[in-house]
């Protein structure tokens, strides 16, 4: 076997993660997720898309200021305007990369953007040169490379590498291509293209087909040498190469590929439950690597394999990707500086002042249950760190509910807005839950037209805490609330008002 390859792994989770329907984060959801992804040892981060919107630009320029242990990337069309902007947004980090893009396939050259093969080269050529007069560290993405013919798509290539892009990004955009074929592409830039050693090539797989991981695995056998992808496979569509199914794939049959990354693996599913629990897209239980049944058996020949050798029927274990054998860690009795431990263990970073707050409620959460788990301990730091940016106008401060087999429900509900507080009762409704939202609706003044409603449980046990998730469309926007509460009525109503804060919130921003 030759030398191993390190192959790089570049995250665009908060950048084409995000632009999953539903998935929109804030910026001190941004921000966690980014040291997440240093401390689970992600190459580079792909911030987001400066140009965009103003919040765009502001969650790359602050992760950019304050985010240290890889590179910070910004995404730009190849304009002027675009990379401009990203630079303004990246400038301040200590490795920033911009990330320019321009679409090459024939369909879309001729019903997008109208122009002729010359003058994209001439534009690829441009852009990319515009971003190396900032920054050293330039990728370029030839948009829909998998359908863009072959010749053409090598004449862009050599252009941009010879302009001065380090990086040269080969995306599936659109799910397209199958192993074989993403194989022959960049072999075919291997083979052809006479500058290829002067910059490392990478793909971009979306999974419409369900072939990211295996496409992303048949570019890295024929050399390429970074892997774009996200936590969970989230993004466009049907999502993107999932981080942790690749890189597990990569390590675990080392054998055969003989590559591996520089991925710290025992954070993989912590930070897919940052992920989830902050996009409100939950993982399925089968979900390779991460899911909860990933490693479970319940078959007896599997088990009794099992017990004689684990290898038999795990090729992986489940230790090495962050499953905990014990999750039972603290009780009433334990202090401040156990939990600040055991939190920073889960991946959170908490202020002073928000690890107070989670303390707090943790020693009110101990005298209700009797044990306490690491998904107790998730669900109270995600909650404060969702809520850390927001000015809390509706807060709850009383909550009394009454509901039975063919009788009305009846919800009195008192909450607190500016220093006083506000009181309803309200006897109508399909049920308790549907009462708390004529409630909530009733006090604030907010309209509640309720898109999605889900609930989950964030551990096993009659005694679980359960996380309601809520989207309210208000005026043709999505807002997300989040609630957490031994009792599901609360959690719902902390839900609904979290969601009818940033309502508030948004509506008091400058136009």
């Amino acid at each position: 076997m030759s030398d191993q390859r390190t192959i790089k792994i570049f995250d665009t989770t908060l950048r084409d993660g995000e632009q999953s329907p539903g998935a929109s984060m804030n910026l001190p959801e941004k921000m966690e997720i980014a040291q997440a992804l240093v401390d689970l040892g992600v190459d580079i981060i792909e911030a987001g898309f400066p140009i965009a919107s103003p919040g765009d630009f502001e969650a790359v320029h602050e992760i950019a200021s304050n985010i240290r242990g890889a590179s910070i990337c910004g995404l730009a069309r190849c304009n002027d305007r675009d990379i401009d902007r990203a630079w303004e947004a990246l400038k301040s980090a200590k490795s920033p990369r911009i990330h320019v893009f321009l679409a090459t396939s024939a369909i879309h050259r001729e019903f997008k953007l109208k122009m002729t093969p010359d003058e994209i080269v001439e534009r690829a050529i441009s852009g990319v040169a515009r971003a190396a007069g900032y920054c050293d560290d330039v990728e370029f993405s030839p948009e829909d490379a998998a359908r863009t013919e072959p010749d053409f798509l090598c004449r862009v290539v050599e252009a941009a590498i010879k302009a001065g892009a380090t990086t040269v990004n080969i995306p599936d955009t659109v799910g397209y291509a199958t192993p074989s074929h993403m194989g022959r592409v960049i072999s075919d830039l291997v083979n052809r293209v006479p500058n290829i050693d002067q910059a490392v090539i990478s793909v971009h797989c979306h999974n419409d087909l369900g072939l990211a991981v295996a496409n992303s695995l048949a570019a890295v056998e024929a050399g390429a040498g970074q892997i774009e992808c996200t936590i969970n496979g989230i993004g466009e569509r049907a999502g993107n190469c999932a981080l942790e199914e690749i890189v597990m794939a990569m390590r675990t049959r080392n054998d055969y590929y003989n590559v591996d990354s520089r991925i710290n693996t025992e954070r993989l599913v912590p930070t897919s439950r940052l992920v989830s629990s902050v996009t409100g897209m939950q993982v399925q239980r089968n979900k390779a690597i991460v899911g909860r049944n990933a490693f479970a058996h319940e078959a007896g020949i599997h088990q009794d394999g099992m017990l004689k050798e684990p290898s038999t029927y795990e090729i992986m274990r489940p230790e090495d990707v962050g499953f905990a054998k014990t999750d039972l860690v603290l009780g009433k009795h334990s202090g401040r500086a156990a939990l600040a431990d055991r939190a920073r263990s889960l991946g959170y970073h908490l202020t002073g002042e928000q690890l107070q707050v989670v303390f707090e409620q943790f020693k009110e959460l101990a005298d209700k249950k009797k044990e306490i788990y690491d998904g107790d301990i998730s669900a109270l730091c995600e909650q404060q760190i969702r809520g850390s940016d927001l000015t809390r106008e509706w807060s709850l401060v009383s909550l009394e509910v009454s509901s039975g087999t063919k009788r009305q429900p009846n919800v009195k509900m008192t909450l607190a807005h500016a220093g006083e507080e506000h009181s309803a009762e309200v006897s109508e409704g399909d049920g308790p839950i549907d009462a708390a939202f004529w409630a909530v609706e009733r006090i604030t003044g907010v309209k509640l037209n309720c898109k999605d409603f889900q609930v989950r449980s964030a551990t096993l046990g009659r005694d679980a805490q359960g996380t309601v998730t809520v989207d309210i469309d208000h005026n043709g926007t999505i807002f997300r609330g989040r609630g957490v509460s031994t009792d599901t009525v609360e959690s719902t109503v902390l839900a609904i008002l979290d969601a009818v804060n940033r309502i508030c919130w948004k509506t008091a921003q400058p136009a």
